[in-house]
């Protein structure tokens, strides 16, 4: 039933895209040869085809009156069949035809309009797959995408849609995902990793395993998302019904006022030509439907316009921290060994044995010994104990992965992990070989990179109260609150918590939620709108939200806020000046002033104005734009590559302190040190020279202004000099042969100084500079 629905919809709207153009092209050229046909001397002629031209304007413009009235709304097309019927009346046959142009014109713009501004949405429906290829031995088959079932074997081709959620079996595939996160850049899954159906197969082909059926797939609920896009009549729409049921009534009166004062029948009929609305109040629904077709470039999809109106009269917002703030999934941030062991091997006899443990630690693990290039080999005689940890057979050692085993609580090293891990609310994998404690690996849910900036942007869109929601602990809720300036915090919170959290902050003011889980459905719905965080979250969120970015990106809030503010201030501004400049047109042609073929033109440059403007929604707000040169932009992402190679390095500035602090073997101390000093000669200040020389200078014209850099640029100096004393220390140390003990004090606070500065400028050029790349506010443009 809702596929006829839908099949019946789409059949109209192709009917109504040819009627359109050929009652264009009817009174266009109507009247066009009278027009002629008046200049030969065929003036009955021409009053003949005008006339024709006005009757047959009448009859599309009686069914779209009485489409409005049954839709039970002020049928504002009534000046519209009044006027055309007073032109045959008194004579303007002219103003008749001219009319009938502006009419048709006027509905062919605005469905013109509409389409381009929901092409983008229509692109997602076109996008869906229709079949897959199930591959059962040696055979595969072309199959309807609903005969899909869980567990079946899929064969990608190159430039085929993936159908179904699933799991890459086989291969690195390269994906083109931007119909769904809206970024152009190519992204590549290894063997083991979850891939969405909707993504475009970049690569060679690939074997998936279907993880669920095309029904329950990502593609398959953003697509009905779509479809219920632009359903609903936003209130700034409803709005405009409501300008009508006053400018109809309005336009009457001002008619019949000409004609008492004047017992002019023309002066009426002239004030009717000016007041034919046409695509007049059409122009707030063509802004509204900009807006959603914007949003969905963004790789945002908005279930209707009421949803993007609400959003943009939102002042508070309502976020959960789990997979909203930070990013959902746990990260490796420092691998700790026991005395004389190398970290490097630790974590790669860990990963060898994790790989095949579906622990969401476990992945942390592997993932981060597959990002530093570590050789992994596959363990034999593994043990899982739920609650326990993991313990594999790899090169003939044994290696355990999980709790902390009790021969190992006594241990100073092991102390001060655990030390180190609780300031950080950090998780520990202990990893022992052979029995022996050898390293423990300390993971935690870290921030959102653009999470501040994204914060700061929320604000400026107009949001005045930012609340957390976490079922967490109290103490790294309150940590991520305070790193990002959050108004208020709520920790650990259940479903029942957060709705009744989120119905207190809905009953002072517009509220938005934000969350990505199962247990935020309920909150989503108890919003004011909804938004579920749809490229990882669960299918319950995004069903019961308002909103869902399908991007795993925060920062397209702030994004969609600003075009949902954007739109909303258009529709009402394209309304608004419209009906004013056709009641100032109504009051000139009741005064006698402007004949009725003079209206009709000048209705006509009004409404195509009006419309023109509300499309600029379309391209959101210019004032929130800053260009970026390809060349800035290449130099960001260059510099951002860099700083994931080195922030895996980091770790050894601190190492060294560690050793040079144990002051147990000075020579390994020693040795330490110069690997560090190293790294930050050879490594480290080369990069920060290059950012001051090449990266700086870029970012002054869309930073607005050179100084926007000077606190970076103060950063570089204190690590060059942090640098500098402690290549003084070693040319101590190396003459005497040993560091000195006057020496470490000074030595300790340079290298662990230089730990945390370098961690925090990393940090601040990533959140303020680095995700600039990202933003679709900072265009690029050629240069």
């Amino acid at each position: 039933m809702g596929q006829d629905s839908t099949d019946a919809r789409r059949w109209k709207q192709r009917l109504g895209a040819l009627l359109q153009p050929c009652l264009v092209v009817i009174a266009g050229a109507g009247l066009t040869i009278g027009a002629l046909l008046w200049a030969c001397g065929f003036r009955d002629a021409a009053d003949g085809l005008w006339i024709a031209v006005t009757a047959t304007a009448i009859v599309p413009a009686l069914w779209w009156m009485i489409a409005t009235l049954l839709k039970g709304r002020a049928g504002v097309d009534l000046i519209a069949v009044l006027s055309l019927a007073g032109t045959l009346l008194v004579g303007e046959y002219l103003a008749g035809a001219l009319i009938a142009v502006m009419l048709a014109g006027g509905r062919a713009l605005d469905a013109a309009a509409e389409r381009r501004a929901t092409q983008d949405l229509r692109a997602l429906l076109e996008h869906a797959p229709r079949s897959a290829r199930r591959r059962i031995g040696d055979e595969v088959a072309v199959v309807p995408v609903d005969q899909v079932a869980v567990g079946d074997l899929l064969v990608v081709a190159a430039g085929e849609v993936v159908p179904v959620d699933g799991e890459i079996l086989n291969t690195v595939a390269v994906l083109d995902e931007s119909v769904l996160t809206g970024e152009p850049l190519q992204v590549e899954r290894v063997a083991g990793d979850p891939v969405r159906s909707g993504v475009v197969n970049a690569g060679e082909t690939f074997e998936i395993r279907a993880g669920a059926t095309a029904a329950a797939s990502t593609y398959a609920g953003i697509v009905r998302l779509a479809e219920q896009a632009g359903a609903e009549n936003a209130p700034v729409v409803r709005l405009a019904d409501r300008y009508a049921a006053w400018f109809l009534p309005l336009a009457l009166t001002v008619a019949g006022a000409a004609y008492a004062w004047s017992g002019s029948a023309t002066r009426a009929v002239a004030v009717l030509v000016v007041a034919t609305p046409c695509p007049l109040l059409l122009a707030a629904p063509v802004a509204i439907v900009s807006g959603l077709s914007r949003s969905a470039r963004l790789g945002v999809v908005v279930r209707g316009g009421g949803a993007l109106e609400t959003l943009g009269r939102a002042t508070t917002l309502v976020m959960d921290k789990t997979g909203t703030l930070t990013a959902g999934r746990p990260k490796v941030i420092d691998v700790i060994t026991a005395p004389g062991l190398d970290a490097r091997e630790m974590l790669r006899l860990a990963a060898s044995v994790d790989q095949v443990s579906p622990h969401v630690l476990a992945e942390a693990i592997v993932a981060e010994a597959m990002a530093r290039g570590l050789g992994l080999t596959a363990p034999s005689e593994v043990v899982e104990q739920a609650g326990r940890g993991i313990s594999g057979t790899v090169e003939a050692h044994r290696v355990d992965v999980g709790k902390l085993p009790d021969a190992i609580t006594g241990l100073d090293w092991a102390r001060a992990v655990v030390n180190r891990a609780s300031p950080d609310s950090a998780a520990i994998a202990w990893v022992s070989v052979d029995g022996n404690a050898a390293a423990a690996i300390l993971l935690r849910d870290p921030l959102r990179r653009d999470a501040s900036r994204t914060i700061r942007r929320l604000r400026q869109a107009g949001l005045t109260r930012l609340v957390m929601l976490t079922g967490d602990r109290s103490e790294p809720a309150r940590e991520v609150a305070t790193a990002l300036g959050l108004d208020e915090v709520y920790a650990g919170q259940s479903p029942a918590d957060k709705v009744d959290a989120v119905r207190r902050e809905r009953a002072h003011a517009v509220t938005v939620m934000v969350g990505d889980g199962v247990n935020d459905a309920p909150a989503l719905a108890a919003a004011t709108v909804g938004v579920a965080m749809g490229a990882r979250g669960s299918a319950a969120s995004a069903e019961a939200a308002d909103v869902v970015l399908t991007a795993d990106r925060l920062d397209r809030l702030a994004d969609t806020m600003d075009t949902a503010r954007w739109s909303r201030r258009i529709a009402v501004q394209s309304a608004v000046a419209g009906m004013s400049l056709s009641l100032l047109a109504m009051i000139v042609a009741a005064v006698g002033w402007l004949p009725p073929a003079g209206g009709a033109l000048l209705q006509e440059g009004i409404d195509v104005a009006v419309i023109l403007n509300a499309l600029r929604a379309l391209r959101g707000n210019p004032t929130s734009r800053t260009e970026l040169a390809p060349s800035t932009a290449a130099l960001l992402r260059r510099f951002a590559g860099e700083h994931d190679t080195l922030r895996d390095t980091l770790t050894m500035l601190r190492a060294a302190a560690d050793r040079l602090a144990d002051r147990d073997d000075e020579q390994s101390a020693l040795s330490a040190v110069e690997d560090a000093y190293r790294f930050l000669i050879d490594k480290v200040l080369p990069h920060e020279q290059a950012e001051e020389s090449e990266l700086y200078p870029a970012l002054a014209i869309p930073l607005g202004s050179p100084d926007a850099t000077a606190t970076m640029s103060r950063t570089h100096a204190e690590i060059q000099q942090l640098t500098s004393r402690i290549g003084i220390h070693l040319r101590l140390a190396r003459t005497a042969g040993r560091v000195g003990s006057d020496q470490i004090d000074d030595l300790l606070a340079c290298l662990y100084g230089l730990h945390a500065l370098l961690q925090l400028h990393f940090l601040q050029e990533e959140e303020n500079y680095f995700t600039l790349t990202d933003a679709p506010e900072h265009a690029t443009t050629p240069t």
